[in-house]
């Protein structure tokens, strides 16, 4: 969780805004079930009128409600009313409330406090025919006797009484019940607008957060494993790095915007709507903390089934991944071995522990829904049979009743929103760390704090210093103690058995790896002291394996030299023996190349490899075996362009035919990580055993006693 937080630092201030927004939407949501509230008790039951104290009624009236109010308070109401200068469908005497009293809020409170018991006292009375001098022998006892009803009873008493007190005198109470209700219902229309404003504006600033968050991770993690080296390769499997680029960070940004509009939602809501409740009747508190306890406890079920499964769940859709695309890469091999039914059931190992972890989960899922929904309904029912007992002994209105039923609602829906998060929330926990864990990786490679500086006019001297190296974790050294001189425009070829070290030797140069022990120098400068970029700058590298990139054949030729001109593509390609089959192509050099260069042959992408790597002009030519798909005549013709055009250069080539070396000024014998021979073809024929070895297993009889004579 704190790492998902962590994500979201940067949008701070959008977070902020997000959360005001949100506050408004839930002042919208928790007042319209208050305004609900006084349609029912005052607009319905109380025909509108919500004055605690009549602003008008006959004269008798008040004399009678005066003969009720105790005596050293009678004066003053007394003196809050006046004769109505105002008609009245009434024969006799009105009284009107100065208006001074009116504007007196603190005046018209001490009022109602004075004349609510008397007003219904004198309501009883009128029901009871008992008139003027009748009443007044009732006001010491009636008055004790009427203390004793709840608060809830007296208004609507009081209300009732202002209605009569209304009608004797003409005023339309219809009327008045009827304004009061469309008023309230327009103010709960625009409350609803400005809530459904706000739920708008935030689910776009939510969405634009979270697809802000997804592409500023995607963007560091592409980033960060661009800067890797082989070592961190070999640490995180190309599946689970697509797996963490794409699933994880989905993840990651679904659950930012259910975070943004849900999550901080539910508690403005929860502690809004239990404010609220105990606002409205806190008899009936406990209610709202049974129905917590009740979703904590299947929260707490869920999260200790549930949780395991995440910490999985992510695993096996690496797993999965892994699978397919060994699968989909390997088809060719795959077919031609006949073991299609084999990958079919390791898919569907990988396929079925998957559905099945994710299978799992849902039913949670689906299982938490109707509970959820059974405890909200029983909630609904216990309010409503404790509420309609409140009713019955007149401790509550309808309408409270309503208002306490819709806030207990949003409250539970609160905590249902939360759960619903909770379930998604491990998930996305473990996505985070995933992705975390590429962003927080030491790369081994990094470049100096203060660099050397290569001169323009590079030679491409490469010196091997007692090199020594190891991988990552390993016991023991794959190269030991190599030392060696590649000078320029000179070729040194590097030949040995299979697993030797060959490869690992060459990818020192451009820092796939750092060396273990020793140094690597390019024109002096130890290599770990210029950058990366300065270094592979000087560096035309041809990898073991032809990489095409999707595109055309002029876009892969110019690959490291995007500003070259189409006589320097051309010169390349003519080099790397690939004109043929580019001018046999309808389009030549904008011919589409497919992704990873399928729809070429090995031998045309090696071509194409070179020419890539001749177009750049280096000082330094690195070719890993990449002569290997080429048939003899082409290996030939290729050698013999590429001596002309890297007269003044270095050329460093590993390979497994003799004929492709045998020319080469300088040839290095590696056996078991170390060099056990170095010289010309000639010389290692005559001294070294090993070379002897490999070059009578590929030479006639012929060549090999010719050569021999040579050297002889």
């Amino acid at each position: 969780m704190k790492k998902l937080f962590g994500f979201l630092k940067p949008y701070a201030l959008q977070v902020v805004v997000i959360i005001c927004v949100l506050m408004v939407q839930a002042y919208c949501d928790l007042s319209l079930p208050a305004y609900t509230s006084d349609i029912v008790n005052v607009g319905i039951q109380q025909s509108g009128i919500d004055e605690k104290v009549p602003e008008a009624l006959a004269g008798e009236d008040l004399n009678l409600i005066l003969a009720f109010v105790p005596e050293e308070d009678r004066a003053e109401v007394a003196d809050a009313y006046e004769e109505s200068s105002d008609s009245y469908d009434y024969e006799g005497t009105v009284m009107a409330l100065k208006e001074q009293v009116k504007e007196d809020d603190s005046q018209l409170e001490e009022l109602s406090d004075q004349m609510g018991l008397p007003m219904v006292m004198a309501m009883a009375a009128e029901e009871s025919g008992i008139n003027m001098n009748g009443a007044e022998g009732m006001t010491g006892e009636g008055s004790g006797q009427m203390e004793d009803l709840p608060d809830s009873m007296v208004e609507q008493a009081v209300a009732a009484y202002i209605q009569s007190a209304y009608e004797k005198i003409g005023i339309d109470v219809g009327d008045i019940s009827s304004r009061y209700i469309l008023a309230t219902g327009g103010k709960m229309l625009l409350l609803a607008g400005l809530g459904m404003a706000a739920s708008i504006l935030v689910g776009l600033m939510a969405s634009r957060v979270g697809a802000g968050l997804g592409r500023s991770l995607r963007e560091r993690v592409f980033r960060k494993v661009v800067g890797f080296s082989n070592g961190e390769f070999d640490k995180f499997s190309t599946a689970s790095l697509i797996t963490r680029s794409t699933n994880d960070i989905q993840q990651i940004q679904l659950l930012t915007v259910m975070i943004l509009r849900m999550v901080l939602y539910a508690p403005i809501m929860a502690i809004g709507g239990i404010w609220n409740v105990f606002h409205t009747n806190v008899d009936m508190s406990w209610i709202i903390a049974l129905a917590v306890v009740l979703i904590f406890l299947l929260v707490a079920v869920l999260f200790a089934v549930v949780m395991p499964k995440f910490r999985i769940l992510q695993n096996l859709v690496d797993r999965l991944n892994l699978v397919s695309r060994e699968i989909l890469t390997g088809l060719s091999v795959i077919r031609a071995f006949g073991t299609e039914k084999h990958e079919e059931e390791r898919f569907d190992d990988a396929n079925k522990d998957l559905t099945r972890a994710n299978l799992f989960v849902n039913r949670a899922m689906t299982f938490m829904m109707p509970t959820m929904m059974l405890i909200m309904n029983g909630i609904s029912v216990l309010i409503v049979w404790v509420g309609g007992h409140s009713i019955d002994e007149g401790t509550m209105q309808v309408g409270d009743m309503m208002a306490f039923i819709q806030y207990t609602m949003q409250i539970i829906m609160a905590f249902l929103m939360i759960c619903m998060i909770s379930v998604m929330l491990p998930r996305a926990a473990v996505s985070a760390e995933r992705v975390d864990g590429v962003l927080e990786s030491h790369t081994r490679i990094n470049d100096p704090g203060d660099p050397e500086k290569l001169p323009e006019e590079s030679k491409g001297q490469v010196v091997f210093d007692h090199v020594s190296f190891r991988y990552p974790g390993a016991e023991e050294d794959v190269l030991e103690d190599i030392s060696f001189t590649a000078e320029p425009g000179q070729t040194t070829a590097i030949i040995g058995s299979t697993g030797c070290g060959k490869s690992t030797l060459v990818n020192l140069i451009p820092r796939f790896y750092d060396v273990t022990e020793g140094s690597i120098r390019l024109d002096g400068h130890d290599i770990r002291n210029l950058t990366q970029h300065d270094l592979r700058e000087k560096l035309g590298y041809v990898p073991q394996k032809g990489v095409l990139f999707s595109g055309d054949i002029a876009s892969n030729i110019l690959f490291g030299n995007p500003d070259g001109t189409d006589e320097e593509m051309e010169e390349a390609a003519r080099i790397a023996q690939a004109t043929e089959f580019i001018e046999a192509k309808k389009r030549q050099y904008h011919s589409h190349i497919a992704q990873g260069g399928s729809n070429v042959s090995g031998g045309q992408k090696q071509r194409l490899s070179i020419a890539r790597a001749i177009a750049k002009h280096p000082a330094v030519y690195i070719f890993d075996d990449s002569f290997s798909a080429l048939d003899y005549k082409t290996d030939v013709a290729l050698r013999g362009a590429l001596k002309e055009k890297t007269e003044d250069s270095t050329v460093i080539i590993v390979a497994q035919r003799i004929s492709t070396i045998m020319h080469a000024e300088q040839i290095l014998v590696l056996d078991d990580g170390k060099i056990v021979g170095k010289g010309t073809h000639k010389e290692l024929l005559r001294d070294c055993p090993e070379y002897y070895q490999i070059a009578s297993s590929q030479l006639s009889e012929k060549e090999l006693e010719q050569d021999m004579k040579e050297v002889g």
